[in-house]
């Protein structure tokens, strides 16, 4: 997933690097001193390479003071530029608010990234502060009149200016994001508005700071080795570590992860231990206590209801689209309903093995959601003659990265990499990297986190610690953050071939950060809409299995020996099984997240639980034996992540991905042209052009469905 800076997205988007009143008129000496000088680290730019932050530097209690000052400096700039008696110009009103916010930028992208990665009671408890802070800094930003004013000026006159390309698109994307954020509203409205802004914004925060702590306090602990059966000795080596860092010597700690799924629910052997598993992850923010997070749900659905009707809008899922490519929920409830009844009855048949297997087993009972990842590994080995276990040893995390995604990179699109010890970095397990691109020129900067921790948010993301700009002169530096387990010391870290996906796909974001190409940092890399902006990363998930790349990171840690053609043709057999439950899960996940996000006011219900199994069951599919993704009370996309009525857009940009890729293999394949052309027409171009513009650059058409049914083995070709 993209990284969302929750309550600082904003203000962020207004972010720059040089200041506001260099590009103002007739501006007096006196008027440029009020502007407040900042202290302290993030009040310059950084001197390591790249100005990436330098921790080192940066103690926990600096985030605090650094986000209060840069938001006074940032509303001085704005207070400048609106106040700017000149007639209101591009350079002098839109391009002097992309100049603002240097200070706070800069602080933002360290401290969400180090509180989302490694965070600790000093970060969550400033989180919580400044998050109220954010929220109505943006909301002084958006419903200044004088300054909305002047950039309707600018929009009601556009004709006369003949404005093209990233001008006319920076014009287009202020005025519309200004509109959406109330500025048409009275005053009294507004009022109103703001107090739903911040309300919503403590919401959100307080949710995803409960769920990362009950995430963590949700990990079982198992008193026999014996109940761990199915699993290997270094997953069991593991779970003793787990459990002896929490002070528990002589047994064993399941961590949880942040779906409702977890990974070892298709090895445990024990029915009762992977019940106990299950249990602990879909009951982790809804058994009471200080981390139930039920209530809050409730209050941020009635008020994003409230909000939406406050601006016109029949319900948030209508107004929050409104930049979406898909532009408005029927048609991306269109998209996904198409699915429905092939993947219903491939829930059915594939539960109808799954019971075979059960009673082939000796099992007297149903298939169950903590039973299905189990018994479907029991058919796959069964039908395709494969098991994970065969796998895993083929792809350990560093040789995976350096050997498989940077060669993928590199054949693709040139770059080259080189590992840095002299750039220091918030945690011992992030590793960075400078990036070269195809001409031999510093492109950019890569950090790279890939480990579990307990105090680090579940999922992986990508983000970035200075993006790039023309107008300031900046080049990317990019973070991944995965949550691959990590091993016991001693033992090598690999990774599931689901991992090696997720690793190419955060890398796709990356790339979509490198390759920035924009003079204006609104405009920038992966400032996209929600459901573009997974399109790039999905894309580049299939290079994980092309037998070129392959050959070069898929290495058995013992051995050497690459993994054998007749493992990968079993691994590709096997990937349209249990696409019932794979599918499906994330299905009902997406249309769980539109049905609580097209309620009107009066329409938010008093029982969570009860609204989600009724949602889910109008769905078409069967939630029963395949649950969603997320359960309600730990959707941290939908509630804290950016992503409410936007769930969708992994499955959208999957189609969008599919079908790019089904283009590259019919086009010549992995070639530096192609490379060129991916990066010419999509991957380069930001928000530079509208999305259905890109995507048709590519490909010369508009996208089709075929190729992901095909893929997911719900249509042959």
């Amino acid at each position: 997933m993209k990284f969302h800076l929750m309550a600082g997205a904003a203000a962020l988007a207004l972010a720059g690097c040089t200041t506001a009143y260099e590009t103002a008129d007739k501006v007096t000496e006196e008027v440029v001193a009020a502007i407040p000088q900042g202290t302290g680290y993030f009040a310059s730019e950084s001197t390591l390479p790249f100005k990436a932050p330098d921790f080192t530097k940066i103690k926990d209690r600096d985030y605090a003071p650094a986000i209060k000052q840069g938001i006074a400096i940032q509303q001085a700039e704005i207070a400048l530029i609106a106040n700017n008696p000149a007639a209101p110009t591009i350079d002098n009103t839109l391009v002097a608010m992309e100049r603002t916010g240097a200070m706070l930028s800069r602080a933002l992208y360290a401290f969400f990234q180090v509180q989302g990665a490694n965070t600790n009671d000093t970060l969550d408890a400033t989180e919580s502060e400044v998050a109220p802070l954010l929220a109505a800094n943006g909301d002084a930003i958006y419903l200044n009149d004088k300054l909305f004013q002047r950039i309707k000026t600018i929009y009601d006159n556009r004709a006369a200016m003949t404005m093209m390309g990233e001008d006319a698109m920076l014009l287009e994307v202020y005025y519309n994001n200004f509109v959406h954020a109330g500025a048409l509203l009275s005053d009294k409205d507004k009022e109103t508005l703001r107090a739903i802004n911040g309300e919503l914004s403590s919401l959100e925060t307080d949710f995803s700071q409960k769920l990362t702590e009950a995430t963590s306090q949700a990990a079982i602990a198992i008193g026999t080795k014996a109940e761990l059966a199915g699993l290997s000795d270094a997953e069991i080596a593991s779970a003793a570590k787990a459990a002896a860092d929490r002070g528990m010597e002589g047994k064993y700690l399941l961590t949880i992860q942040n779906t409702t799924q977890q990974p070892y629910l298709s090895k445990l052997e024990n029915r009762d231990t992977r019940k106990k598993l299950f249990d602990a992850s879909v009951g982790r923010t809804s058994s009471g206590g200080e981390n139930d997070t039920r209530a809050a749900v409730l209050k941020i659905a009635k008020l994003r209801a409230q909000k939406a009707e406050l601006l016109g809008s029949p319900d948030w899922a209508t107004y929050t689209m409104y930049d979406r490519m898909a532009k408005k929920p029927s048609t991306a409830l269109g998209l996904m309903e198409q699915m429905v009844p092939a993947l219903s009855d491939t829930q059915v048949r594939e539960a109808a093995m799954l019971n075979a297997a059960i009673k082939a087993d000796g099992g007297d009972y149903t298939v169950e959601p903590w039973d299905w990842s189990y018994y479907a590994e029991k058919v796959r080995k069964a039908k395709y003659d494969l098991d994970e276990s065969e796998i895993k040893p083929y792809f350990e995390v560093t040789r995976t990265l350096e050997d498989g995604v940077f060669y993928m990179a590199n054949k693709l699109y040139g770059l080259t990499f080189k590992k840095r010890t002299d750039i220091p970095a918030y945690h011992p397990d992030v590793t960075v990297y400078t990036v070269f691109d195809k001409d031999g020129s510093e492109l950019a900067l890569f950090y790279f986190d890939p480990f579990q921790r307990d105090n680090k948010q579940g999922g992986a993301w990508m983000g970035n610690f200075v993006e790039q700009s023309y107008l300031s002169g900046d080049k990317p530096v990019i973070h991944n953050t995965l949550n691959i387990p990590k091993p016991a010391a001693g033992q090598p870290a690999l990774v599931s071939f689901d991992n090696v996906g997720t690793m190419f796909h955060e890398f796709g974001h990356a790339l979509h950060g490198m390759f920035a190409s924009q003079k204006y940092p609104s405009l920038s890399g992966t400032n996209t809409a929600r459901d573009f902006v997974e399109f790039p990363s999905q894309f580049h998930e299939p290079f994980a299995t092309l037998p070129e790349v392959l050959e070069q990171y898929a290495k058995h840690y013992e051995t050497g020996e690459t993994i054998p053609a007749e493992l990968v043709a079993k691994m590709d057999r096997a990937g349209k099984f249990n696409q019932g439950y794979a599918l499906g899960e994330t299905l009902s996940a997406a249309l769980l997240d539109m049905k609580w996000h097209a309620l009107q006011p009066d329409q938010v219900p008093t029982d969570a639980m009860a609204f989600e199994t009724n949602a889910l069951a109008s769905t078409g599919l069967n939630p029963k034996i395949v649950p969603s993704r997320y359960g309600t009370p730990y959707f941290r996309h939908i509630w804290a992540n950016g992503y409410s009525a936007g769930y969708y857009s992994y499955i959208w940009t999957e189609m969008l991905s599919h079908d790019a890729y089904a283009y590259v293999e019919n086009n010549g394949g992995m070639t530096r042209a192609m490379g060129d052309r991916i990066r010419s027409t999509f991957l380069g171009q930001g928000h530079s052009k509208d999305y259905g513009i890109m995507y048709r650059d590519f490909t010369g058409r508009d996208p089709s469905i075929e190729p992901m049914l095909v893929a997911r083995g719900l249509k042959t070709k």
